[in-house]
C-alpha cells in the first residue's frame, strides 16, 4: 500500500466546497470530481480522498493538499500526467509525492492560510470578475488593522462559525496582513485551524469595520455572543493559500 500527497488548485466557482453536503446527492464537489478520476486510475471503486480543509462553495484554492492510499504501481509522475488529462479544467494536480502511511492531509497540518482579495478601483475588473470583490465604497484599512487585532491570540470562534460541532471551537490566528496593490486589498489570515465560514465571517466582519457598519470594539461583543457577527464576505474573492506541515 502506497500513500500519495496531492497539491491542488482550483477555481471552486461551479462547485459545492471541497465536499458537498452529505444530503447533497446531485451537485459536485471538487473532491467528487478528483475522485471520480482517482477510481480509474487505481481501479479500485472504493479509493477515498482525504483533504487538508473543508473549503465552502465558491472559494477557491491556491494550495489544498489532499492525500490518497493505493497499491497502484504508477509513477508519481504518471499519477499527475494521468490526473491533469481527465479532470476538468478548472481542477489541476500542481505535484504528486509520495509520503509515509501515517501521513494524512487533514491531521497533520499545523497551520492554513486564507487570502481574500478585493478591488478598490472605482471600475469593476472584467476579466477578474470571477475571483476579487469589487467594493463600491473603499473601506477603512486602519480601522480594520485596528480591528485585527482582537481576532489575534488563541480564542472561542463559535460564533464565528455557522457550523454545528460537538468538538472545540477554539482557534488560533497567528496573523493577519493587509497588503495594498495598485487597485487591489488583499487580507491574509494564518490560523491553526478554521471552523466553518470562520474566515468568510472574520473577513465580513473586518470589512463591515472598515465601512463603518460596525465599530472595532464591535469585535469584542461578537466574540462574546452579545451581537452578531458581519455578514459573510463574497466566497469568489476567498482562496485558500496554503496549507503547512512541520
Amino acid at each position: 500500500m502506497r500513500n500519495i500527497r496531492l497539491l491542488i488548485e482550483y477555481d471552486g466557482g461551479r462547485y459545492r466546497g471541497w465536499k458537498k453536503p452529505e444530503k447533497d446527492a446531485i451537485s459536485a464537489s471538487v473532491s467528487d470530481k478528483i475522485i471520480a478520476v482517482l477510481k480509474e486510475m487505481t481501479d479500485d471503486p472504493d479509493v477515498e480522498l482525504f483533504g487538508a480543509l473543508r473549503t465552502e462553495p465558491g472559494v477557491h484554492a491556491y494550495g489544498q493538499v489532499a492525500n490518497f492510499k493505493t497499491n497502484s504501481l504508477l509513477s508519481a509522475d504518471e499519477m499527475k500526467s494521468y490526473l491533469n488529462k481527465y479532470l476538468p479544467m478548472d481542477i489541476a494536480i500542481v505535484s504528486v509525492t509520495e509520503v509515509p502511511l501515517r501521513f494524512s492531509a487533514g491531521l497533520n497540518a499545523t497551520s492554513k492560510t486564507y487570502l481574500f482579495r478585493y478591488c478598490i478601483d472605482n471600475v469593476a475588473p472584467i476579466f477578474h470578475r470571477n475571483y476579487i470583490v469589487h467594493c463600491h465604497k473603499v473601506p477603512s484599512v486602519d480601522r480594520m488593522r485596528k480591528a485585527a487585532r482582537y481576532f489575534l491570540g488563541r480564542h472561542d470562534f463559535r460564533y464565528f462559525s455557522s457550523g454545528k460541532t460537538d468538538k472545540s471551537t477554539i482557534r488560533e490566528i497567528y496573523s493577519i496582513d493587509f497588503t495594498e496593490y495598485e487597485n487591489e486589498f488583499q487580507i491574509t489570515i494564518h490560523a491553526n485551524d478554521f471552523l466553518h465560514h470562520m474566515a468568510r465571517l472574520i473577513i465580513g466582519t473586518l470589512l463591515e469595520i472598515g465601512y463603518g457598519t460596525y465599530d472595532v470594539e464591535d469585535v469584542r461583543l461578537a466574540f462574546s455572543g452579545d451581537i452578531p457577527p458581519g455578514s459573510l464576505c463574497d466566497p469568489k474573492g476567498l482562496f485558500l493559500k496554503d496549507v503547512t506541515y512541520s
